[in-house]
């Protein structure tokens, strides 16, 4: 067989390392290399694109240090057993990618994760040799995520942080029995474990710097995880209490949502299709309302129908207000500011604002509009100054009222 190029080697690790969705770089410590000290930086507008919180574009080279893998996870392209183009780089090729690529202005960072080869501990001191030559060889300021390896050793996972910006541990599916069916080579328990491992480093970290500024950082950015959805037969409920958990147990600063996407040569435990991408989007809009919003975990299940599974045509802040209505509607010009969270159509810039508007003055149905993308679904749930919705609230087809509506496909001839 022929010795594959460089640029063989990245079409196959880059196109590899798509499924990972917990790429976002949101909170790395600030760092630039101004006055000719370095190279690279966090900041900047800036080929895997994330964002941080004040809307900046982060670009990343997203790769695998290699797809060979001694596991055989059912739902992963990349299992031992599956038939598919396998390729590797050295750590130092993987430094001289970044390097290139961050000169030419392609990036500001890496996102590097692996496939097991050899054994977990071996592979997890490859991804941190990347890491540490960029850092300490070429005093690489950039943003670094290293995806980390639960079952190699504690210490190198402890030490993977020392490098990077931010390190994430997948939890792979919601649910232990979905874990022990489809991924028979990892355990929830050492899973665990090592998010544990990376948490209570952090935490030790952040207390050396209150006491001594020259101690070192670790993982500035926190920890991440990301969890397969519609590979098994875990309900939206489960993901979210799944989630909750996560959030409490570890401090994660993201858990990530990944629908799952059939492969060539698929397992035959798998399903035969994706499940909806609107489902991933609406678990995505349960994380944001747990964690921006106010609501408990029990309430966001409380939004889902009998099958623990959250509505796909209206969003889940809506699907509890409507099952709620005895919460509303909230008077604009008194509410506090929780119960104002809680009407759908506001969002948390638009309930500030809102907030500060009604100190001058008393607000109108006009005020609110300007501030919503749907006054429709807003209505129903609020009193404004000139506006009360009288007996809407309680209507039976409420739901038909408020709910976005489909869109339809126009005829390109229609006379």
């Amino acid at each position: 067989m022929a010795q594959q190029t460089v640029m063989e080697r990245l079409e196959i690790l880059a196109d590899a390392a798509k499924y990972d969705a917990s790429c976002a770089s949101s909170g790395t410590a600030k760092r630039n290399s101004k006055g000719g000290k370095g190279i690279g930086s966090t900041e900047g507008m800036g080929i895997c694109h994330a964002y941080a919180p004040d809307g900046r574009c982060i670009s990343l080279l997203k790769i695998l240090l290699t797809n060979h893998c001694v596991f055989d996870c059912h739902y992963c392209i990349n299992r031992k057993s599956s038939n598919t183009r396998r390729a590797r780089f050295t750590p130092q090729e993987v430094v001289d990618l970044t390097l290139a690529f961050y000169r030419r202005n392609y990036i500001e960072g890496l996102f590097l994760s692996s496939g097991i080869v050899k054994s977990s501990s071996h592979t997890m001191e490859q991804l941190i040799e990347v890491a540490r030559i960029l850092r300490e060889g070429h005093d690489f300021r950039g943003y670094i995520h290293l995806k980390t390896i639960p079952e190699a050793d504690p210490e190198l996972v402890a030490r993977a942080g020392l490098y990077a910006d931010r390190v994430s541990i997948n939890v792979e599916l919601p649910t232990v029995a979905g874990l022990t069916r489809l991924a028979p080579d990892k355990s929830a328990g050492q899973i665990e474990g090592a998010m544990g491992t990376v948490k209570d480093a952090i935490v030790e970290a952040r207390d050396a710097r209150r006491k001594f500024r020259s101690a070192p950082k670790f993982a500035p950015a926190g920890q991440s995880t990301q969890m397969i959805v519609g590979a098994d037969a875990a309900s939206d409920a489960d993901i979210v209490g799944r989630a909750s958990t996560l959030y409490d147990r570890f401090s994660l600063r993201r858990v990530y949502y990944s629908a799952f996407s059939p492969i060539p040569d698929a397992s035959a435990v798998l399903p035969l299709k994706r499940p909806p991408l609107i489902r991933e989007h609406r678990l995505y809009q349960s994380d944001w309302l747990m964690r921006f919003y106010g609501y408990a975990p029990g309430e966001v299940q409380q939004a889902t129908d009998a099958g623990g599974m959250l509505p796909l045509d209206i969003d889940p802040k809506l699907a509890w207000a409507l099952k709620f209505r005895d919460r509303f509607p909230v008077d604009v010009n008194r509410a506090p500011r929780e119960a104002l969270l809680r009407v759908p159509g506001l969002g948390v810039r638009a309930v500030n604002a809102i907030l500060a508007a009604r100190r001058q003055r008393r607000l109108r149905l006009d005020d609110i509009a300007r501030l919503t993308v749907s006054l429709a679904k807003v209505r129903p749930f609020l009193v404004a100054e000139d506006w009360r919705p009288v007996l809407l609230t309680d209507k039976a087809d409420l739901r038909t009222l408020v709910a976005p509506k489909k869109a339809e496909q126009l005829e390109l001839f229609a006379a």
